[in-house]
């Protein structure tokens, strides 16, 4: 796998928090930092995803006006029936 290395300043009471839990974790600190940047990573490019989909709902209409929200958001609380077969 080919590596890049990347520097970053972190605050102090941040980078004293990764050096706790890396000693928790038995884990390089390393390890810790790209574990978390992979996970912000994957959660942004997600949220971008979503983004665009919402957006693309918007531009083909796929849009619901403020009263069927609330009739939606209302229902939220009710017991679901069954399902007839």
């Amino acid at each position: 796998m080919h590596t890049r290395l990347i520097n970053a300043h972190l605050p102090a009471d941040l980078a004293e928090k990764v050096d706790k839990l890396a000693e928790r974790l038995d884990r390089p600190r390393g390890w810790i930092v790209k574990k978390a940047v992979a996970s912000f990573v994957a959660r942004e490019e997600e949220r971008h995803r979503l983004t665009l989909e919402a957006l693309a709902d918007v531009d083909a209409k796929r849009t619901m006006d403020h009263a069927g929200i609330d009739a939606w958001a209302e229902g939220l609380g009710e017991p679901k029936r069954p399902r007839r077969r």
